[in-house]
This record gives structure tokens, C-alpha cells and sequence, in this order.
């Protein structure tokens, strides 16, 4: 059974059956059936639970897997990247590429390019330049008359003197490195054999201890790595953005930041890709400037990858900490070792801490759940050895990965593992949603040294705001409507305005809208606070924006950004990646 409840709303604003009849005529058939089984709360709604198969249950967990693309690129009508930022004074250079598939003719381009969105171009307005030039989808206000990009060099040369420039971008020549394996990691190979001898002098066995490999740091140059000062963050009260797979990207967490977040972190980033260059997986670890203490989120299955991380990371970005993800729940990570399995390989897990915390100047952090099974909690076993193997922090979410989101956080079990960790510092994470469940948190667990927000910070980015003022915030449905309309400025000088970076904005606002939907204004509640896992039932909002903004349904969703990112093309399907969003 799930902890959730039925949150109360004052009864001028619940809809009659009627009205919800037609809601649900506006979702699918597959999630009109699982909506209308979640609004069911009488006593035979357990019984039908229990009928279900494990198959079943197991499908309303994790992720939607039968998700497709949202967007598909006709290269056939794309301009070439080298034809599209050609400013007034520029003339044209020649394509080298081979092939390539992409329009090479301005006036071909100009007559199959999509009408504009706006008539303004918010990364023109606010750099004086924007690079999507012709392929811009808001580009009349930039675009002369003979197909040239204009540019404000007085608004380019403020922006370039203020520094306001995305950091951790992959270079070209890093990327060939990585890609040739050219990249010199002898340094992380040599901790790694350290700490495996050591782990074989310790167990008795010297037939264990590993071959060694040719390399050009010497033992000598371990030692005098291992005396390295650390450098310090401190943690004492803050409030820390949790690393949030897909939805945690960089301009969601320059909004936390707006609203008062004090430590960020990137997507959960996996260190096979970053070792290969792959530049979807080093998007993940690119930092705004406004984010002040960042860190990145590794995850991997064994201590030779994530050592190169961290050596890479360090070396080459600019970031305050690292984390080791030990709470990943999906079934892929764990089934490969990663993740929660991680967990289960205690000597391997010692030496990838060992290793890592070594490699690094910068604090070593871990994020882990009480355990694998909901019946068998192991963090308070794992964290005194955390401390010991070099970790400077850890953070407990209270739920195991077999419970994933079914079950309230354990804030009793999470007090425990502070006690047990001590004196490194821990942050407490789990079903945070108001400044009531925050002060309640700290009370429960008082050896805490913050907490972690994730969920909560989804459904209502102010929430950092509302803890530091420590108050509640009816937040109107106009200014939830800007504060989209900020995300997707943020979204489009991120990825883009061009077609392609037009629906990557609209994807992951889609994706974030399936979390923020869940939002109940506070002056609609019965009894506020709203507690994260309590679903409301269908209501009515004080306008019409706001009545569509508390829509379940994925199709309003998409109206939704439709007015600010114009209409969705043909053939378009939005499946969101979490389940997470729902109530069970």
C-alpha cells in the first residue's frame, strides 16, 4: 500500500462528476484507466491491488520504457551550421564537411523555414549575438534583409567583460583524447593499485595483491598525492538541490537558485560515457555561472572508471565536489553493478571510495538509500566506513530501492545514520515538500547537518524560499506562468533556438510540467500544508490558467508550452520519463 492520502480541497472548488468525466475524456486510455483506479479510495481498492501480478507491479515502477522520440531532425530542410551565424560584415565560408546532408542555399533555407515564433529573441537581447543566426525561431528582430545575423557588439562586449558564460564545456581537442584513449590516467591507475594492495595486506592474502602495470607515477608520487591538503565546503544548514536525473538540467537549477538553493548538483552522469566523450554525458556536468557551489553526480560499477572521473573532472572542469550515486534504483544501473548494486560489493565499493576520495583535492560525497530491501536497512552500517574510507559527507534517502517512491522517508531511520556517521556530516533527504516538513524533518533528526531536496523542489522550486522565510507561499497562476517563461528563455539559451534546441526546451519543460502539475495553490487547500504524496482530487482553480495548470493530462501539458514555444510538430508524443510523478 502506498502512504499517500487525499489532500482536501475547500469544496467551492472541486469539480462535479460531470466536469471530471470530461477531464478524463482528455486523457489516454491508458492513463485515463490508471486515474480513475488512483481516485478510487474505498475499501475495495486494496483487494484489487493485491490481485495484481509481480509483472504488473513492477510495471507502474521506475521509468516509462515505451517512450519514442519527440522530435525527429529532417536534415534535409536544415541549414548548414556553417551558413546559419554569418554576420552583416562576414562573408560566407565553404562547407569542408563530406557529405553532408544539411541545406548549403540561404535563399533555399529562407523559403522552407517555419514561420517565428515571437517577434523578440531572448539570447539576442541578452548577449547582443545569437548564434542560431538564420535558424533561429525568433529570429525576425536579428536577421537583415539578404539573410545575414545582426549583431549588438556593445551588448557582446558587456556580456564577455561580466563573464556570464556557461563553464565544464567539452572541448574538441579533450574529446579526441578521450576518444583515442590518449588521455594520460596513470595517476588513477596508481591509487587504484594502492589501495588494492593495501586491501590485500589487510586481508592476510599477498597472493592477492595485483599485478603491477607500467606507469610513470611511482610510489613516491602516491604518498605525496595522498598529503594533499582537501579543500572544504561548509555544509551546516544549507539547502542542497538533489541531483535529479533528466529534469535536474542547468536551467531548471539556475530557477532553485533564483529562489534561494545554496548548493547545486548536476544529473546523475555516467562515467563510461564522460570517458568517451560522449557530449550528451559531459552536457550534464556544464555549470551556470550563478550556481557558487556545484558539484557532480558520478555513477559507475567499479573503481577504475570512477578514479578516471574524477581525475578527468578535476583536471579539466571547474566543480566543488563529487558525488557517488549509491542510490540509483533503475533496473539497468543495477543490474550492471551501479547504483544501488554497488551496495551489494562491499570490497569493490571500499575501493572505489578509497580510490576516488585520493584522486581528489575537492570533498568526495556519497548519496545512498537505507538499502536494497525495504525489510533490510544497511546505512547505518555503511556509514561509519564511508567516513573511514575518505568520504567528507553523505546523504540518506530514506526509502529503499525495492520502495522506491511507495513509502514515506524514514526520518527515525535517517536520525539513525547520522549517529552512526558521526562526526562527518550528513544530509537527510526525503518527501520534503513545505517549510512545515522541513522544520519537522531537523526536529526528528536534530544531528543532521541539512537536507536534500529533490521532489519538493520539482513541484515548487520556491520551496527553498519558503524554508528561509519559513512561511508558506500561495504562489498565483500567473506567476508560475512567468516563471515557466523564464524556464524556457533559460531552456533556449541552454540548447539552442533553433528547431532543434526549440523542442529540447519543450521536452524537458514537458518533463518538469509532469512534476509541477501536482502543484495545489495554498488559498484552494482545506487544511494546508500539502503533503508531497497526498493527491488532490479534481479541481477548479481560481482562473482558467490555473484550473489548467493542475491538469493531469499530458495533452494540456503541451498546450501548455505551445504558448511559449509555438505548436508541436506533426507526428509529436510526450510519454514522460518518470513515473515518479504519479501518486503511487
Amino acid at each position: 500500500m502506498s502512504d499517500s492520502g487525499v489532500c482536501e480541497i475547500k469544496a467551492e472548488y472541486i469539480l462535479p462528476d460531470q466536469e471530471r468525466q470530461i477531464i478524463l475524456e482528455c486523457v489516454s486510455e491508458k492513463d485515463k484507466t490508471k486515474l480513475q483506479n488512483e481516485d478510487e479510495k474505498s475499501e475495495e481498492q486494496p483487494a484489487k491491488r493485491q490481485k495484481l501480478s509481480k509483472s504488473e507491479k513492477k510495471k507502474l515502477k521506475g521509468q516509462n520504457k515505451s517512450r519514442g522520440p519527440t522530435f525527429v531532425r529532417n536534415k534535409e530542410v536544415e541549414l548548414c551550421n556553417c551558413y546559419s551565424d554569418i554576420a552583416v560584415d562576414e562573408e560566407a565560408p565553404k562547407c569542408e564537411r563530406k557529405n553532408c546532408q544539411f541545406l548549403h542555399s540561404v535563399e533555399e533555407y529562407l523559403k522552407v523555414k517555419l514561420d517565428d515564433i515571437a517577434s523578440t529573441c531572448y539570447n539576442f537581447e541578452t548577449t547582443g549575438r545569437c548564434i542560431r543566426g538564420l535558424t533561429c525561431r525568433f529570429g525576425s528582430v536579428h536577421i537583415s534583409s539578404d539573410g545575414k545575423n545582426v549583431v549588438d557588439n556593445e551588448k557582446v562586449e558587456l556580456h564577455k567583460e561580466k563573464g556570464l558564460k556557461t563553464k565544464n564545456q567539452l572541448s574538441y581537442d579533450l574529446q579526441i583524447s578521450l576518444r583515442k584513449r590518449q588521455y594520460n590516467f596513470d595517476l588513477s591507475e596508481a591509487l587504484i593499485r594502492n589501495n588494492d594492495k593495501r586491501r590485500a595486506e589487510k586481508s592476510g592474502n599477498p597472493k592477492a595483491e595485483p599485478k603491477k602495470t607500467s606507469g610513470s607515477v611511482t610510489d613516491e608520487d602516491v604518498v605525496k598525492i595522498l598529503s594533499r591538503e582537501k579543500k572544504k565546503i561548509d555544509w551546516t544548514d544549507k539547502l542542497v538541490l538533489s541531483p535529479l536525473t533528466t529534469v535536474g538540467n542547468l536551467p531548471f537549477r539556475r530557477i532553485c537558485k533564483e529562489y534561494g538553493a545554496d548548493v547545486t548538483c548536476g544529473e546523475m552522469a555516467m562515467c563510461t560515457s564522460l570517458l568517451q566523450g560522449a557530449p550528451q554525458e559531459w552536457a550534464l556536468v556544464k555549470r551556470h555561472h550563478t550556481e557558487d557551489i556545484f558539484g557532480v553526480q558520478l555513477c559507475g560499477n567499479n573503481p577504475y572508471v570512477l578514479t578516471k572521473c574524477c581525475q578527468l573532472l578535476e583536471k579539466e572542469c571547474e566543480i566543488d565536489f563529487v558525488d557517488l550515486n549509491l542510490g540509483c534504483p533503475i533496473e539497468l544501473v543495477y543490474r550492471e553493478g551501479g547504483g544501488c548494486g554497488l551496495v551489494r560489493r562491499q570490497n569493490v565499493l571500499e575501493c572505489c571510495v578509497r580510490s576516488m576520495s585520493d584522486a581528489l583535492t575537492i570533498p568526495l560525497t556519497v548519496k545512498n538509500r537505507t538499502g536494497v530491501y525495504s525489510n533490510e536497512s544497511i546505512a547505518h552500517l555503511l556509514a561509519p566506513k564511508f567516513r573511514d574510507w575518505g568520504a567528507t559527507l553523505m546523504t540518506i534517502h530514506g526509502r529503499s530501492r525495492e520502495q522506491r517512491y511507495t513509502r514515506s522517508a524514514d526520518w527515525s531511520y535517517i536520525r539513525e545514520v547520522a549517529k552512526a556517521a558521526a562526526p562527518m556530516p550528513v544530509l537527510g533527504n526525503g518527501d520534503i515538500l513545505t517549510y512545515d516538513d522541513y522544520k519537522k524533518a531537523r526536529e526528528t533528526a536534530p544531528e543532521l547537518t541539512g537536507v536534500m531536496i529533490g521532489r519538493g523542489a520539482l513541484i515548487k522550486p520556491w520551496i527553498f524560499r519558503e524554508i528561509k522565510e519559513q512561511k508558506l507561499i500561495d504562489v498565483s497562476s500567473r506567476e508560475r506562468f512567468d516563471l515557466i517563461q523564464k524556464y524556457v528563455n533559460y531552456g533556449l539559451e541552454h540548447w539552442g533556438s533553433d528547431n532543434k534546441g526549440v523542442e529540447n526546451t519543450r521536452r524537458f519543460l514537458l518533463e518538469w510540467l509532469s512534476f509541477l502539475y501536482r502543484y495545489v495553490p495554498v488559498g484552494l487547500l482545506e487544511r494546508p500544508p500539502q503533503k508531497i504524496n497526498d493527491r488532490p482530487p479534481y479541481y477548479r482553480g481560481r482562473d482558467d490558467l490555473e484550473t489548467l495548470m493542475a491538469s493531469p493530462s499530458a495533452g494540456d501539458w503541451i498546450k501548455l508550452s505551445e504558448m511559449f514555444l509555438g505548436k508541436v510538430p506533426e507526428n509529436f508524443v510526450f510519454l514522460p520519463k518518470h513515473k515518479a510523478n504519479s501518486y503511487k
